[in-house]
């Protein structure tokens, strides 16, 4: 089954659809939505081991307009 992750991400203002937007593009990434509230966009990402899922997240993490990320692993 792998594992499975939502990255909660807080960008800069007005950037979040243009994140959602690239973070689809990302390989591991599977859903990525701008949302109201705290965190400005959700992340869902599904990878077969946790060193791909960490790679998954340090691409996400490049992006300049995101300020800060949590990331959730599912158990």
């Amino acid at each position: 089954m792998g594992v499975k992750a939502y990255v909660l991400i807080v960008t800069t203002v007005g950037k979040e659809a243009d994140v959602a937007n690239e973070m689809k593009k990302i390989n591991g990434v599977k859903e990525a939505n701008p949302v109201y509230g705290e965190y400005d966009v959700v992340v869902e990402i599904i990878a077969e081991t946790l060193d791909e899922l960490n790679k998954v997240i340090a691409q996400i993490r490049k992006n300049t307009a995101i300020l800060r990320t949590v990331t959730l692993i599912v158990m």
